[in-house]
C-alpha cells in the first residue's frame, strides 16, 4: 500500500526552500502533510504548495513531532543545531549543508550515482555541493567507462547560490549600470559586469573551502579514495544555473566518439554538443530544468587519455532541491 509521508521544510523562504515546494509539487511527492519552517524572522510568511496557502512557522526543538522526513536548507549552523531533535523526533533529514557531508556515517548521495547508499543512513543523509553534484553527473559515467584520475576545473558559479539576497544584489547593480554600481552587500565587490573568486574560507596552501569540495566529496559520492581534483571556483554575473569547465585524465585511452556515446547514454544528463550549430550547455538553457547538459567535449591537448568538456547545471534543482527530493524518493 502507499504510504504518505509527513514533510517539513527547514529554511522555506529561501532560495532553496521555494524549490523544495516546487519540487515535491511537480514530481508527485507522497506528500500526507508540509510544515514550512523558517527563522522568525520569515515566520508568518505564506508559501504555495498544492494551490493552498502554508503559513510559515518558526524552527524550534520541537518542531519535528510525526514528522517523516525533514528537509534542511537553512545553513550548517542550523543543520547541526537542529539535527539532534529531528533525528530524536524518528525523521530522516536530508541536509542541504556542508556540516555532515564528510562525516564517516552520514551517506552523501547523488541518485544516479550511489543511490545505493541511502540504505546507509542513520537518521541523516547529506546533499553534496551544487558544483560537485553538476561536475560529477558528467564525470562519473566517463569514469566507469574509462577510470578517471584527476581532474582539473574551473567553475562558473551564479549568485544565486549565495541566496535571495545576492540575486538581488546583481540585479540592482545590473539596473543601476556600471557607472553607477549599487553598493555590493553580499559581495565583498560589485558583482555586476565583474568576476569574482569565489571566497568562503583559505586553507592554509591557498585553495579554499568551496575548492576542495570536488576533490574531498567526489572521493566519498564515488567510492574513489584516490581521486584528485585541482579546482578554480568563480562567482560569475548570472542568475541562475552553474557551469564547469572540465579536462579529466582517465586510466585507460578514451576517443570523443567514445565520450559521447557514454554520455548520451547517461541518466540525468544530455549531451548538448553541436558547437559549429552554436549548441552547446549554457546557463540560460538549463536554469529551470531537471537535467544537466554536457558538450564541447575534445580531446583534451594537454593530458594523457585526457578529455575536455564543458557541463552546465541549475544548481538549485539538481544542485540542491532536485537532489533532495531524489534522495527522498529512493528512502
Amino acid at each position: 500500500m502507499k504510504k504518505d509521508y509527513h514533510i517539513a521544510v527547514v529554511g522555506a523562504t529561501g532560495a532553496v526552500g521555494s524549490e523544495f515546494l516546487r519540487v515535491l509539487e511537480r514530481r508527485n511527492f507522497p506528500v500526507a502533510s508540509l510544515r514550512a519552517l523558517s527563522s522568525a524572522r520569515s515566520a508568518g510568511k505564506q508559501v504555495q504548495f498544492r494551490g493552498e496557502s502554508i503559513a510559515v512557522g518558526e524552527l524550534g526543538q520541537g518542531s519535528f513531532e510525526k514528522v517523516d522526513i525533514a528537509f534542511f536548507s537553512a545553513g550548517g549552523e542550523v543543520s547541526r543545531t537542529f539535527a539532534p531533535s529531528a533525528c530524536g523526533a524518528g525523521a530522516v533529514m536530508i541536509d542541504n549543508s556542508s556540516a555532515f557531508r564528510m562525516e564517516p556515517t552520514v551517506p552523501l548521495v547523488i541518485p544516479e550515482i550511489n543511490g545505493e547508499d541511502v540504505r546507509q543512513h542513520r537518521g541523516i543523509i547529506a546533499n553534496p555541493n551544487c558544483t560537485t553534484a553538476i561536475a560529477l553527473m558528467a564525470i562519473y559515467p566517463l569514469h566507469r567507462a574509462f577510470g578517471v584520475r584527476r581532474v582539473f576545473a574551473a567553475s562558473y558559479q551564479a549568485v544565486s547560490g549565495s541566496g535571495a539576497r545576492a540575486m538581488d544584489e546583481l540585479k540592482e547593480q545590473v539596473t543601476a549600470g556600471q557607472d553607477q554600481p549599487a553598493r555590493p552587500r553580499v559581495y565583498p565587490h560589485p558583482i555586476a559586469f565583474n568576476v569574482l573568486p569565489h571566497v568562503d574560507t583559505f586553507l592554509a596552501d591557498g585553495y579554499t573551502k568551496e575548492e576542495m569540495k570536488m576533490q574531498n566529496e567526489g572521493r566519498k559520492i564515488m567510492h574513489l579514495p584516490d581521486f584528485r581534483a585541482s579546482v578554480t571556483c568563480v562567482r560569475v554575473p548570472v542568475y541562475r544555473a552553474h557551469s564547469v569547465a572540465v579536462n579529466a585524465e582517465f586510466e585507460r585511452k578514451v576517443s570523443v566518439e567514445q565520450a559521447r556515446e557514454v554520455l548520451a547514454k547517461a541518466p540525468g544528463i544530455e549531451l548538448v554538443d553541436e558547437p559549429h550549430n552554436n549548441r552547446y550547455p549554457m546557463p540560460l538553457r538549463v536554469a529551470g530544468k531537471d537535467n544537466c547538459e554536457v558538450g564541447r567535449v575534445r580531446l583534451d591537448c594537454a593530458l594523457e587519455n585526457g578529455l575536455a568538456f564543458w557541463v552546465s547545471g541549475d544548481q538549485l534543482l539538481k544542485g540542491a532541491a532536485l537532489n533532495a527530493v531524489q534522495i527522498a524518493e529512493l528512502l
